[in-house]
């Protein structure tokens, strides 16, 4: 869909400067002389020649190999591996890294801080905390109380300051920004269901995220199930929510917004309705699981700079009807579908909107939500506003391949009720790629694709075709709209995830999470990435040039 005059001058009335942030949510409003400065001035035509962002690479076949392998005229850094050190105390990068997302230091793009997610462990425990996860009992959790501790500080997020110096990226190892929020770290509770404990430990299972307009890191808890079950924890509706951390102040407590719901979070989107309501969009990755999106009840306001948080406090969450396309308002005040909604044994199912922010998926199946194909990353495009959704797959409904949905809100009114819908680009063998996770645009509001083909089912029966997973970039305007072509692919076992420009777009980092996994035995891996020979593959991000 091309911006046509009349969307135009609506975006001119909101001002170029604020949608380099509204339409991408990368933070370009921050309040102040703050140390992060502007971090997208190039977007939205504030620098016309970058409008026209034109990566020029010949695409790459698919391909097995152990490696990163890059177009002719590109390059990789690696910027961090596991284990490596981060600050001068002594912390240290985390394990099966995802999401990331780079900060400016005095708004230069080959010096600032990186923010990355950390997942899970799974088969590649073992390299963590020493628990032979491959041999082990599932009915019986014999972890003892040292290697939960490894493991869950293993997990959630890390700051890292990173810089380029002759022509490389590297990581600054003794920086004073340089900091771990894990599953150790304690975090506090805002908005609606708040209630149900004044102080919670730690964060994991964090996937995706997204960063906000006052320079703050939104980091999401996917499959903490898992992790709860693993490391033997009490209280499961801890976890589950978006974390929200201030990654330039290493003092401050990382905040779980309740009001964002409770679910397997993939990311966040955030953009500014026309009314001057933040909405930030949302997906919940699971098979027939739905898609989100929060209108804040204040207004924005630029001046205001980190206070602007409570915005996240206090608002409406809303799910999708796709068959209808409108939003339903999960509020248990006004919606009487969930003061009717009972359980199996014929009690209420809600009490407050508290149980309704606990339990979303009951809440959004109550009210008559659609269940969807794993909708995993929502992002907003840089000039036309529409949202494009990654659904990456459902073998239940034979859909073994994903999609790209695109979504256009009625009026370009992201805080309204009402859209409409198409499919963008279908995965499978005659588009090249499959199972479509992670996304980002460019300034020219190219789509940047990573795929999640799984460990088990990469290079065989109907995956045999795509090989690794990788990167790939789809216009979404012109002769080629909608057609991929592969820019990268992954070392065995591995995704590339996490995809972030840095503001000049001359560097794209990517997290390479679980490189070797689906090992059969730990004496026989599967990928020795990075470092090459007889090493133990590692996950880390990595910094590609050539741009």
């Amino acid at each position: 869909m091309d911006v046509n005059r009349r969307q135009f001058l609506t975006y001119l009335g909101v001002g170029t400067a604020a949608l380099a942030s509204v339409a991408t949510g990368i933070p370009a409003l921050a309040a102040g002389n703050t140390l992060s400065g502007k971090t997208a001035d190039h977007l939205f035509g504030l620098d016309t020649k970058k409008h026209n962002f034109n990566p020029k690479f010949k695409e790459i076949h698919p391909t097995t190999k152990d490696d990163v392998v890059l177009p002719d005229g590109f390059k990789y850094d690696v910027v961090a591996s596991y284990g490596d050190k981060i600050n001068a105390a002594g912390d240290t990068f985390g394990f099966n890294n995802d999401f990331t997302c780079f900060l400016p230091i005095e708004g230069k793009s080959d010096h600032g801080l990186l923010w990355v997610n950390h997942e899970y462990l799974g088969e590649l425990e073992y390299y963590v905390n020493g628990y032979d996860y491959l041999n082990a009992d599932e009915d019986d959790n014999k972890r003892t109380p040292e290697q939960i501790k490894k493991y869950l500080y293993a997990l959630g997020g890390s700051v890292i300051e990173i810089k380029k110096e002759n022509g490389s990226w590297k990581l600054v190892s003794d920086s004073e920004y340089g900091r771990r929020v894990s599953g150790l770290t304690k975090h506090v509770l805002t908005g609606p269901a708040a209630s149900i404990a004044k102080e919670v430990t730690g964060t994991f299972a964090n996937c995706s995220g997204g960063v906000t307009m006052w320079n703050t890191i939104l980091s999401c808890e996917e499959n903490y199930m898992d992790v709860v079950g693993d490391c033997k924890l009490p209280e499961a509706e801890h976890y589950g929510w978006v974390v929200e951390v201030d990654p330039f102040d290493p003092k401050s407590t990382p905040k779980k917004h309740t009001a964002l719901g409770r679910f397997s979070h993939e990311n966040t989107a955030m953009v500014l309705a026309p009314s001057g309501q933040l909405v930030v969009y949302m997906g919940d990755d699971a098979k027939d699981q739905y898609v989100y999106k929060y209108v804040s009840k204040g207004k924005y306001d630029p001046k205001a700079g980190k206070n602007n948080s409570k915005l996240l406090e206090e608002g409406t969450l809303y799910v999708a009807n796709f068959g209808k396309g409108k939003w339903i308002a999960l509020d248990f005040a006004t919606n009487e579908a969930l003061k009717k909604a009972v359980n199996a044994d014929g009690k209420p199912m809600f009490a407050s909107q508290a149980d309704v922010l606990l339990n979303c998926r009951d809440a959004s199946k109550a009210v008559g939500a659609t269940p969807m194909d794993r909708p995993e990353d929502l992002e907003v495009h840089p000039i036309d506003g529409s949202v494009f959704i990654a659904l990456t797959n459902n073998d239940k409904h034979g859909n073994f391949y994903g999609q790209i949905v695109r979504l256009f809100e009625n009026d370009n009114n992201h805080a309204g009720l009402e859209f409409t819908f198409e499919i963008f680009a279908a995965g499978g063998p005659q588009s090249g790629f499959a199972a479509p996770d992670n996304m980002a645009f460019d300034s020219a509001g190219n789509l940047w694709v990573v795929t999640d083909i799984s460990s088990s089912s990469m290079n065989s029966g109907i995956y045999k075709s795509f090989g690794n997973n990788g990167v790939f970039f789809i216009p979404t305007t012109g002769n080629s709209k909608g057609e991929a072509a592969q820019f990268a692919s992954a070392p065995v076992g591995a995704e590339m995830t996490g995809p972030w420009f840095t503001p000049d777009e001359k560097t794209l980092f990517l997290a390479v999470q679980h490189p070797g996994e689906n090992l059969k035995s730990y004496d026989k891996p599967t990928s020795h990435w990075p470092k090459g020979g007889n090493a133990v593959a590692m996950p880390s991000v990595i910094a590609i040039t050539g741009f």
